[in-house]
């Protein structure tokens, strides 16, 4: 095999929402490169910027209050950034995350502060939770990163933990950030190491358009003591389309916004951010 022959194979196109077996989430210094984006209040690459938590808190926060909404499910919660915002603002939080490392500066943190927010180490396609939320929130299209029978299970698993008429407030890509994408193949080399790898390695990206409404970000990471590639997938949603999947698994959808934190939702918008409710009655709103 040649050098060629494996960066062939690494970068081969995958099936369209296909998985790598590399490790993610318990990978040691990529789950330390995470926690360190996570934190940093100005970088969105990871989180919202803090100054856009606030304002998305404030309007989740009026979208469900926590009078009426007391407790509230943090899908994907990561360092609790969110989490803390919503417990200060008077909700019951539980938190549930893939990171171990996320998991520990959060329960950390909260300990820190006071805030009593149960943190719970749960694949979200695999919700095992005790009682009923009133609130469930998916925020920073995570929602999007699924695929078409991912976002079905866990819409279904989110349906079944709220009450009726419980509100699910999340956000995905628009159509408008699709046309946006760039597709490109680059390459980096990293002598000191970087974001995906602790030690010198080279690093190759390719970006391309995968379906109608998909992108993938394919990254293969070459290492002396090895290769490993990540695929990154997004899906993008017009209004209609993601209406019509949270329709169909059992919501109503009350309001369309252009982000999570309740900007006008227009052509250019490059998210879309919803509150949909369980239905109260019905087979779907069992």
């Amino acid at each position: 095999m040649t050098l060629y022959d494996d960066l062939h194979s690494l970068l081969k196109p995958p099936a369209l929402y296909e998985r790598t077996d590399a490790a993610f989430w318990d990978d040691e210094h990529l789950s330390r490169s995470m926690l360190t984006a996570h934190l940093d209040p100005e970088f969105e690459g990871a989180s919202r910027s803090f100054a856009f938590m606030d304002r998305s808190a404030d309007w989740i926060r009026a979208a469900a209050p926590p009078t009426t909404h007391p407790r509230l499910l943090d899908l994907g919660c990561g360092p609790g950034l969110y989490a803390e915002r919503f417990a200060r603002a008077g909700y019951a939080v539980t938190g549930v995350d893939l990171s171990p490392r996320s998991l520990d500066y959060a329960r950390r943190t909260a300990g820190e502060q006071g805030l009593a927010i149960d943190y719970r180490r749960q694949n979200y396609l695999e919700l095992d939770l005790d009682g009923a939320f009133d609130v469930a929130v998916m925020i920073y299209c995570d929602f999007g990163a699924l695929s078409t029978d991912e976002r079905r299970i866990v819409l279904r698993r989110v349906r079944d933990r709220l009450r009726p008429g419980g509100a699910l407030v999340l956000d995905v890509f628009s159509r408008r950030k699709l046309e946006a994408f760039e597709e490109r193949t680059v390459w980096e080399d990293h002598p000191a190491g970087g974001f995906w790898n602790a030690g010198p390695h080279l690093e190759v990206q390719r970006c391309c358009r995968f379906a109608d409404a998909v992108s993938l970000e394919q990254i293969a990471v070459i290492a002396p003591e090895g290769a490993t590639s990540y695929h990154l997938w997004n899906t993008y949603f017009t209004p209609e389309a993601l209406s019509a999947e949270l329709e169909e698994a059992g919501f109503e959808v009350v309001e369309l916004v252009g982000d999570a934190a309740g900007a006008p939702l227009d052509e250019t918008s490059p998210t879309i951010a919803v509150v949909a409710r369980k239905h109260a009655t019905g087979a779907d709103g069992r």
